[in-house]
């Protein structure tokens, strides 16, 4: 049994009740919209976010209806900016399996999108939750936001340090935050507990997002072609900020040049990656994804000892110590 299914063990029942509320509400009269959010519900990941929310709610207080419905509209809006995504990227796996624009084309991978988020506005304006609404819109905007300057930023391979963690707490950090503040709202928690569990989820996704970064240099190191993905991507993670940072101007350009020009030449991405570790950068990189996932345990170690409380604990240090 891996680490991940040890901490879901002990909530095995609310995860299958989540589950059987979150293909209820994927159904549609539409013979095309229901083949396809089935496939969908059969490819969705490792539940980490209903969890997370169901976490929160248990060291709150306890699980109730709202916070399924939390969850649920995680899930959804979630799930729609990954069809969307996709779509942007031009991606045509996810998880082992295809993309739904590799199956069924953009448009149609569009409308389905529109369509789950949609879902998850209904739900929440049928059962006036407003507040998990609010919370959930929120972070949608602020994914969003982080896309396009992440976009805007990679055009000019300018992003700052400070910049970069700008976009990883809208872009990653946001959602995962959303999913600790709903969990939290889900059973009637004041505003300051509300936002206190909000900086926690945060926290997470930072170091989420880190792990994320370090993976990409990891298991490219050990490679004679590596495949870099961020390098080809040319997106600017904490360890390749850190080695410009470190360099001068001259080293600085040459390197800006690769990433722009030769990202693809497997000779000169791997003078990148190990320039990367001789510098430093990985060790950076690791150290301050600790210190973020530090900051979630510090905080949620203040609350009276709890199964909720031992599995977020765990699963807070799995984040960043998971294997993929």
């Amino acid at each position: 049994m891996s680490k991940l299914d040890k901490i879901k063990a002990p909530f095995k029942e609310d995860l299958k009740t989540f589950d059987k509320i979150f293909k209820d509400q994927m159904k549609s009269r539409v013979p095309l919209l229901d083949k396809i959010t089935r496939y969908i519900i059969k490819s969705k990941g490792k539940q980490m976010r209903p969890l997370y929310v169901f976490l929160s709610a248990g060291i709150c207080g306890g699980v109730t209806k709202r916070s399924y419905r939390a969850a649920s509209l995680i899930e959804l809006l979630h799930t729609a900016t990954l069809v969307h995504d996709d779509v942007v990227d031009e991606s045509y796996k996810r998880r082992g399996f295809f993309s739904l624009n590799a199956l069924w084309k953009n448009k149609i991978a569009v409308l389905v999108g529109d369509y789950l988020l949609s879902r998850g506005l209904l739900i929440a304006i049928k059962n006036e939750d407003h507040d998990l609404l609010k919370i959930v819109s929120g972070a949608v905007e602020q994914m969003s936001e982080g896309e396009l300057l992440q976009i805007e930023k990679a055009r000019k391979l300018d992003i700052r340090e400070d910049v970069y963690f700008e976009i990883i707490r809208k872009k990653t950090a946001s959602l995962i935050a959303s999913c600790c503040a709903t969990g939290a709202a889900s059973v009637g928690a004041d505003e300051d507990t509300i936002e206190r569990f909000r900086e926690m989820g945060e926290n997470i996704g930072v170091a989420f997002q880190i792990k994320d970064d370090l993976f990409d240099y990891e298991q490219n190191l050990s490679k004679d072609k590596p495949t870099a993905i961020d390098i080809k991507e040319r997106k600017m993670t904490l360890p390749l900020i850190y080695l410009l940072q470190k360099s001068d101007w001259i080293e600085r350009r040459k390197l800006i040049y690769i990433i722009k020009n030769k990202n693809t030449n497997p000779k000169k991405v791997s003078e990148v990656i190990q320039k990367v570790k001789d510098c430093g950068g990985l060790d950076y990189a690791a150290k301050k994804m600790i210190e973020y996932r530090n900051k979630a345990i510090q905080f949620i170690s203040e609350y009276p000892d709890s199964d909720f409380k031992s599995s977020m604990i765990d699963l807070i240090e799995y984040t960043t110590e998971r294997q993929k």
